[in-house]
């Protein structure tokens, strides 16, 4: 019989690679959409123009929201299982990691057992006790000819590096709800003063009414009508110190903090930040906000794993060898008479298994186009929160604006009260009515004040919050 030619050979793997399964057309692919276009409406502009800073919430100077937001990015709970996403992406990188390049184990085996006298074996083995001593060193290398383990590793870094960026989302959102939690608590302190200065007002005004009716120059009714709005005050002031228990232990459950933390906290006046909005968001949008970064490395992760579905269809071409010692008399272990050599190659050809492929295929695919979508998506909302926050700042401030010239006019008109009283022209009660006046003016600018730093916190969480992307993980070496 003839040994069979190297054409021989090479005209078999030919054939064995035509039976190979075929790769089916991507025909269903979902189209990326460009954020390069992203713009706001030409209606929508700001005083200033920029994006954030990072650490923006400093800009307040206020050293107790300062505190909390550090206490709650050093470890809050929120955290946590955006730490875990980080932690299980490193290890399914090591895990792909592992599959590049040699793979080396050493074995050892010892185990001594008495061979049948009727069977496979003749005397002297038959029959008799021998003790069987192993140490070999097993090597197996994969070509990787298809770039299959290659993908497997750039999905598993995509991973990775939307695991990092949803940590920084992570950290924006809670400093953006621990600051607009802190800012709910202050104006409602703020508020909570002026209202006990407006009830104080109107209780004098029920004991003016009192005093009148007494002398028969007011009827019942007028008092009744100055009680029952007293009790709405009074009403009002039960709400802002409830308002104040459940922020309180909301800063407490965001900062990951005990019962007993945060009991210091003290009323401080807060004052709006300068804030700006760029003038056109484009891909500059896309490095400073952290979920994009990530739906954008979750649809690069899904690409690789198409790759990797797509190399399954070829040939798969293993190296394996090993070298070791062995004998059935431990006294013979190391000598060279001992020693074994084995070096063998491992071709697998996917010959009849296209369903199986095919259907993981399709599944990366399809598991493409939901990244896809969702990228798509988050551009949608990322540029709608940024439209609205801008749009909404945009309309608080023209309304601060209605409203300060509404207080300026009040205290104008308690000035003018004041005056006429202390020349005999008209009575107390109409002072105090002017001085209601006003504090139902400075609250509604107390009320604003909150709207509009509330409005601030979610302008720049929609902007990203400072986030700039870190250096992300491209090889396998880093």
């Amino acid at each position: 019989m003839k040994t069979p030619t190297v054409s021989t050979m090479v005209a078999a793997v030919a054939l064995a690679l035509a039976g190979c399964a075929s790769v089916p057309p991507d025909s269903n692919a979902l189209a990326k959409r460009d954020i390069a276009g992203a713009e706001l409406s030409s209606s929508i502009k700001l005083a200033n123009e920029g994006w954030p800073q990072a650490q923006w919430w400093t800009a307040y100077h206020d050293e107790q929201l300062n505190a909390i937001i550090k206490q709650a990015l050093a470890g809050g709970p929120s955290l946590e299982v955006a730490a875990a996403h980080i932690g299980s992406a490193r290890s399914s990188l090591s895990r792909s990691v592992a599959d590049l390049g040699v793979d080396i184990s050493a074995y050892a085996n010892a185990n001594r057992q008495r061979y049948s006298g009727t069977g496979l074996f003749p005397a002297p083995i038959g029959g008799a006790y021998f003790t069987d001593e192993t140490l070999r060193l097993d090597l197996r290398y994969n070509f990787d000819w298809w770039g299959k383990n290659r993908a497997q590793v750039a999905a598993a870094v995509g991973e990775l590096n939307a695991g990092r960026a949803a940590y920084a989302e992570a950290e924006q959102a809670l400093a953006a709800s621990i600051a607009q939690s802190y800012f709910r608590l202050q104006g409602a302190w703020a508020r909570l003063a002026n209202t006990e200065q407006l009830a104080a007002t109107q209780d004098a005004l029920v004991q003016d009414k009192a005093k009148r009716i007494a002398r028969g120059l007011s009827n019942a009714d007028e008092q009744r009508a100055a009680q029952s709005e007293l009790n709405l005050m009074r009403k009002q002031q039960a709400q802002l110190k409830a308002d104040i228990e459940h922020e309180r232990e909301a800063l407490r459950a965001l900062a990951g903090a005990d019962n007993t933390a945060l009991a210091d906290l003290k009323p401080v006046a807060v004052s709006p930040a300068p804030h700006a909005l760029p003038a056109r968001l484009g891909m500059e949008l896309l490095g400073r906000r952290p979920d994009l970064q990530a739906a954008r490395w979750k649809l690069e992760a899904s690409i690789s794993k198409i790759d990797a579905a797509k190399a399954a269809f070829y040939p798969d071409l293993n190296l394996n060898a090993s070298i070791g010692l062995d004998t059935v008399k431990v006294e013979n272990l190391l000598q060279a008479a001992s020693r074994t050599v084995y070096l063998g190659p491992t071709l697998t050809l996917p010959l009849f298994d296209s369903k199986r492929l095919d259907a993981q295929l399709d599944g990366a695919r399809t598991s493409r186009n939901e990244r896809i979508a969702e990228y798509n998506q988050t551009i949608i909302e990322a540029v709608r929160e940024v439209a609205q926050g801008g749009a909404q700042l945009q309309g608080i401030e023209q309304q601060i604006v209605q409203q300060s010239a509404a207080t300026t006019l009040a205290r104008a008109q308690l000035a003018s009260a004041q005056s006429r009283m202390d020349h005999g022209l008209t009575n107390n009660s109409s002072v105090l009515n002017a001085r209601l006046s006003l504090l139902k003016q400075q609250d509604a600018d107390l009320y604003l004040q909150q709207v509009q730093l509330l409005a601030e916190v979610a302008l720049t969480n929609a902007l990203g919050g400072g986030y700039h992307e870190e250096a992300p993980l491209a090889t396998v070496t880093k």
